[in-house]
């Protein structure tokens, strides 16, 4: 073998090392992300099944799911939900927003989940429409494009109505994330502000042992109090579709 023989041969040897050791490299890394989400996916389960259990209260629910969003790194739970090949399945409506349930990659001891998983996807313009919730709390992080968000908290439900007050109006990015409950930010409004906007949206329904509701508000109708609180009637679904689902409101 002949000097240039064996340099060829040498740098085909380390060539060769090189990839593989970049590919376990990269298997290594995978699994070290997956465990991490896994890690991440217990803990979510956890305050949920705490918050229905009446272990914590609303408002502390609040606190560490916005912890756990502020923790997860965006892109290891694109992956980890496989945004990509969720979001090719929509088809977006004129009025209002798609959505489609979500499945975590199998975990052991986490068949099932107390909470609700889903992906929300809107063209721009289209609005998740003004409405309030009783007994239930949800969580929302923005994983592409851009929202203007509006929230209020709920004082009283009166009637037809509610009474409610201002407490947010801000324009959201991917990496955000806001959530509602009965105790704090109960109203909210997404308006999707770029070509298409999607956020991954947790829910515990039926808190205290009573069934969920949803209040749809007609926020064009709303009456000062001169406190500073609102009072807003509420609208059916269809008619709250019609007039907020696509954005022609400041």
């Amino acid at each position: 073998m002949d000097r240039r023989e064996f340099t060829f041969g040498i740098t085909r040897f380390f060539s060769a090392y090189l990839l593989l050791d970049a590919a376990s490299l990269t298997r290594s890394f995978s699994a070290s992300v997956h465990q991490d989400m896994e890690r991440w996916a217990r803990q979510l389960e956890e305050i949920c099944s705490d918050l229905k259990l009446e272990y914590i209260p609303q408002y502390l629910w609040q606190e560490k799911i916005g912890e756990l969003f502020e923790a997860v790194p965006l892109e290891d739970l694109l992956n980890f939900i496989d945004f990509e090949n969720l979001r090719k399945g929509f088809s977006f409506p004129d009025l209002g927003v798609a959505t489609r349930m979500v499945k975590f990659p199998a975990i052991e001891g986490l068949e099932r989940t107390t909470f609700v998983k889903k992906i929300f996807g809107l063209r721009k313009d289209r609005a998740i429409i003004p409405h309030g919730h009783s007994n239930m709390v949800s969580s929302h992080l923005i994983l592409d494009g851009k929202f203007r968000l509006r929230q209020y908290d709920k004082i009283a439900e009166e009637n037809a109505s509610l009474l409610i007050t201002p407490t947010l109006d801000i324009q959201t990015i991917a990496g955000n994330h806001s959530s509602i409950s009965d105790a704090h930010n109960n109203i909210h409004w997404f308006i999707a502000e770029s070509d298409n906007a999607f956020t991954f949206d947790v829910i515990v329904l039926d808190l205290n042992e009573q069934s969920y509701d949803i209040h749809n508000l007609d926020m064009e109708k709303a009456v000062k109090n001169g406190n500073g609180e609102l009072r807003v009637p509420v609208l059916d679904v269809e008619s709250a579709l019609k007039k907020y689902g696509k954005n022609h409101h400041g």
